[in-house]
């Protein structure tokens, strides 16, 4: 017999997160046994040259729901994304960083929007930053916003934080837009918002607690330009009509 789909599949991408990793996979657990959520898990692997996914394997062995995929070689985040979303089997999608820099706990707001009719829920540090614990650097917080300015400009006015990394959606959005995707790294938060509000799909940003972490991955010099790159090969892509009949 054919197991039963669960209604939540939780999608996390990581690399070379094996010291944050094991922690984060028990806060996951415990919270999902807690509410007694149908969930699955799954840690895409994105090419990492660590312990990352024989710290997944061991909390396989005693945690059914958790599944690891292994991307060939580093391909980015947003492949990462990508991979998982295509693989979960659930009714609704969650992506979260491997941090937990927002806690599972903040589930709950991006559930209540996708019940009261959004397609797809984004956790926003913008909204109310009054949420945010523990604040980036001066440095990336002002980047950050001249980023937003650009993604408000040409990408997705209305929009206040498109690179919070909790988002939550149906399985029907996501599994159609990552199929269009086309942005492999860090500007495929912004890339999957505008394909989604280029299919009509309604969008909901919702505040959520925020703590940033102090062992980021994040370049702020290679990334930051990459990401403002992406920024013009998704309008590129575009004019292209690479997106044409989404």
């Amino acid at each position: 017999m054919k197991p039963k789909a669960p209604r939540l599949s939780i999608v996390i991408p990581a690399y070379n997160e094996e010291r944050r990793l094991g922690p984060s996979l028990g806060r996951v657990r415990d919270y999902v046994r807690k509410r007694r959520l149908s969930a699955e898990v799954l840690v895409v692997d994105d090419g990492s040259s660590d312990a990352t996914a024989q710290v997944v394997g061991r909390a396989a062995k005693a945690w059914p729901a958790l599944r690891l995929l292994k991307l060939p070689r580093n391909l980015g985040k947003g492949a990462a994304v990508r991979a998982g979303v295509q693989a979960a089997r659930g009714a609704r999608i969650l992506f979260t960083d491997a941090d937990l820099s927002t806690p599972m706990e903040e589930l709950a707001a991006l559930e209540a929007r996708l019940d009261a009719g959004a397609d797809v829920a984004l956790g926003s540090r913008a909204v109310d930053r009054s949420r945010v614990a523990v604040s980036q650097p001066l440095y990336r917080v002002l980047a950050g916003r001249s980023f937003n300015v650009l993604v408000q400009l040409f990408s997705v006015p209305g929009i206040h934080d498109t690179q919070c990394g909790f988002k939550l959606f149906t399985a029907g959005a996501g599994k159609r837009l990552f199929a269009r995707q086309q942005v492999p790294r860090f500007g495929f938060d912004v890339e999957f918002l505008f394909l989604a509000r280029k299919a009509g799909y309604q969008l909901a940003e919702v505040p959520v607690r925020w703590e940033n972490s102090v062992e980021t991955k994040v370049r702020p010099i290679r990334d930051g330009a990459r990401a403002f790159l992406d920024l013009a090969l998704i309008r590129l892509y575009e004019w292209q009509g690479r997106y044409r009949g989404l």
